[in-house]
């Protein structure tokens, strides 16, 4: 699809026939050319949204120059309650919403934390804009982490967004900030993690776990107590750069779950979600998205500073 061919309305896509389509079944442009899933083409079917030229018509029909296709999600109804949460707005536009998240806040609810989520402060949002469309997350941070989170406005972005994560083409990088000093200004870690016992949450470097693939590069280091890193991934395994970096000997400052439960410097892991970049589903354009360091992190980085320049 070109730019230049689609309207303007979030919850409808449209694809005109050049000579080059002509002669394709609509069957072929639907999944061939317009890249729609099996599952959302067939509830598009049952709902009777897939129109050519205004009409429905058989999907082994061929199309003629000239031909245009309109698929129409239809907006459906939202699953999280309102509530008055302020959120930081990275990027918008009619498909996505990209959000600097605050550290401690959950994504969506849990039966832990069933309100005062992410999805919540989303939602209101959302109806103060006059907007609908349900919240569809394409990724998820933990509640201790900080940093960007896409949101999908219609099944169609996030089928494809979901693709590009699973096939690691969304380009994500992260600042951490480690217990110790690494030596090595760069460095990979290519070990498998898994979760051995499934009742423990906590994940490990494993042989029968999934690849796993984390590149660091040393941003700064403070005395003999602490290293700023920035982090890529590779591939994106739950708690990947936590469990990754404690096995190097360099667990997050401030993660109680791998490392160590001091919290003078800071109350929750040193972890930030800086920058995402990706191909926009719609317009194919390279979206690159940056959310500066919380406080929090900053905070921790001038104590380690002040603490150096004491010794």
């Amino acid at each position: 699809m070109k730019k230049e061919e689609l309207n303007t309305s979030a919850h409808t896509l449209v694809f005109d026939i050049t000579e080059e389509y002509e002669g394709l079944s609509l069957k072929e442009i639907l999944y061939d050319h317009m890249k729609l899933s099996s599952r959302l083409v067939r509830r598009l079917k049952r709902n009777k949204t897939i129109f050519v030229n205004g009409n429905q018509i058989p999907f082994h029909a061929k199309m003629r120059k000239g031909d245009r296709v309109q698929v129409i999600m239809e907006e459906e109804a939202n699953q999280f309650e309102a509530e008055n949460i302020p959120i930081q707005v990275i990027y918008e536009d009619m498909d996505l919403l990209l959000i600097n998240k605050e550290p401690g806040i959950v994504v969506h609810p849990t039966k832990g934390h069933p309100n005062g989520t992410m999805a919540n402060a989303i939602v209101y949002y959302m109806q103060e804009k006059g907007e609908i469309f349900k919240i569809r997350f394409v990724n998820r941070l933990d509640r201790d982490t900080s940093g960007l989170i896409i949101v999908a406005k219609n099944p169609y972005i996030q089928q494809v967004l979901s693709k590009q994560m699973q096939q690691n083409l969304i380009q994500k990088q992260y600042i951490a900030i480690v217990e110790g000093i690494i030596s090595e200004d760069r460095g990979t870690i290519d070990e498998p993690i898994g979760r051995p016992d499934p009742e423990d949450i906590r994940r490990k470097v494993c042989p029968e776990g999934q690849p796993s693939i984390t590149h660091y590069q040393v941003l700064s280091r403070f005395g003999k107590e602490a290293t700023l890193i920035r982090v890529s991934l590779e591939t994106g395994r739950t708690h990947q750069i936590r469990v990754h970096m404690a096995h190097i000997g360099h667990p997050l400052i401030g993660d109680a779950l791998y490392g160590s439960e001091e919290k003078v410097l800071i109350d929750r892991q040193a972890l930030h979600a800086e920058f995402l970049a990706f191909i926009h589903p719609r317009t194919k354009e390279r979206i690159e998205a940056r959310a500066p360091m919380p406080f929090d992190m900053q905070e921790t980085i001038k104590k380690l500073s002040i603490s150096v320049e004491k010794m």
